[in-house]
């Protein structure tokens, strides 16, 4: 037990750090790039808009073999453009590359999936009324899908957390490499029980909040 506070005195404030700094990055530019990934996807398979089989047949196979791919997989396959982007295969830092990618694929089927749940009904009458493409981006695509757009959030930042976890496994570091280096190859099970439970608040937590503003913005 006294080793197991020790651990956890010395390593669990940097772990959590870290896997924040991975998980925040790798959800900002997910979203960014992500999202207009989702938005070129629905937009190139919309006939109202920019119709494009062949755009949208490229971009979608391309998200559709990154999301194919385990994550473990992953971490290995991109190690040299990890090396080349951030100058090391090992750390937060370097684990943060293969976590965006993932991110990046899985939220913009997401984003595509919830511009698709928009009433085409709502988009015909706006093209009628004469708006142009980004008004009708703005106040109809965005509004419309932002509910959608919010569950889509927490669902990624959920996928997220494990994925930091995985992380671990290769060096990674965050929570997941202090569950492995303590918790399982030095047999610290409080170490590993500590990391599950942190794991778990920080899941229950990302999905009430997003639950609460996906619902809040219902409303409006």
């Amino acid at each position: 037990m006294t080793d197991t506070l020790e651990i956890l005195r010395n390593e669990l404030g940097n772990a959590v750090m870290d896997s924040s700094k991975m998980i925040f990055i790798a959800m900002i530019i997910s979203i960014i790039v992500g999202g207009v990934l989702g938005l070129i996807l629905y937009l190139t398979s919309n006939k109202m808009f920019f119709e494009n089989k062949s755009i949208n047949s490229i971009s979608g196979f391309i998200i559709n073999v990154i999301r194919s791919i385990p994550f473990v997989i992953l971490l290995v396959v991109l190690t040299p453009l990890t090396e080349m982007i951030v100058g090391t295969n090992i750390g937060p830092e370097a684990a943060t590359v293969p976590l965006t990618v993932a991110s990046i694929a899985f939220f913009s089927r997401v984003a595509e999936g919830a511009f698709s749940e928009i009433d085409n009904g709502v988009i015909e009458a706006a093209i009628a009324s004469g708006a142009g493409f980004w008004l009708i981006f703005s106040d109809v695509l965005v509004i419309e899908a932002l509910p959608s757009l919010i569950r889509g959030v927490t669902i990624t930042l959920v996928s997220l957390v494990g994925y930091s976890a995985m992380a671990g496994i290769v060096g990674g570091g965050g929570i997941g490499d202090l569950a492995i280096r303590y918790g399982y190859y030095r047999y610290e099970t409080g170490v590993m029980i500590i990391t599950v439970i942190i794991l778990v608040v920080i899941v229950q937590a990302f999905q009430l909040l997003g639950d609460n503003l996906s619902k809040k913005f219902l409303k409006r």
